[in-house]
């Protein structure tokens, strides 16, 4: 685990919206559905590289969901069907998840306790990442992606 500092990142993709236990199904769905797309995205600073972001709680209908993108040097042309967010300059503490996507909230779990233990606080109401390097697989079983918590 280790604290990291992020620069500004435009992002372009698909956003998620579904009820709380169905993420870790329509999660996967959609990178799949990012991937075939990903010719139509001006711009992508790493193809390869998957970037989700989310709000941990429940704020407002604006700030619900996840949203499946990749990084892109600027957001002018957004393909039909896709949004584009823009995550400010933040702090993060960062974990390496791999195994399965049900068991993610364990990962998340020891990550929340390396925070509180180090006396750090998190920033909920801020955007929060998972970035991998392997993405588009219909394999939920076997993920190796970083959790960034942003804190303070």
């Amino acid at each position: 685990m280790k604290v990291v500092e992020l620069n500004e990142m435009k992002l372009v993709g698909l956003r998620v919206v579904c009820p709380g236990d169905q993420y870790v199904n329509e999660i996967p769905k959609a990178s799949l559905v990012l991937k075939e797309r990903l010719n139509e995205i001006n711009d992508v600073v790493r193809p390869i590289r998957l970037i989700g972001a989310f709000f941990v709680g429940d704020f407002s209908e604006e700030e619900d969901g996840y949203w499946v993108c990749v990084e892109v040097n600027t957001s002018i042309q957004i393909p039909e069907g896709m949004v584009s967010v823009v995550v400010p300059k933040q702090k993060y503490a960062v974990i390496r998840h791999n195994g399965s996507y049900s068991d993610i909230r364990n990962t998340y779990e020891k990550l929340h306790h390396w925070i509180e233990e180090n006396k750090l606080e998190r920033l909920q109401k801020s955007w929060h990442l998972e970035i991998s390097d392997e993405w588009g697989h219909k394999e939920i079983n076997n993920i190796e992606v970083d959790l960034y918590d942003t804190i303070k």
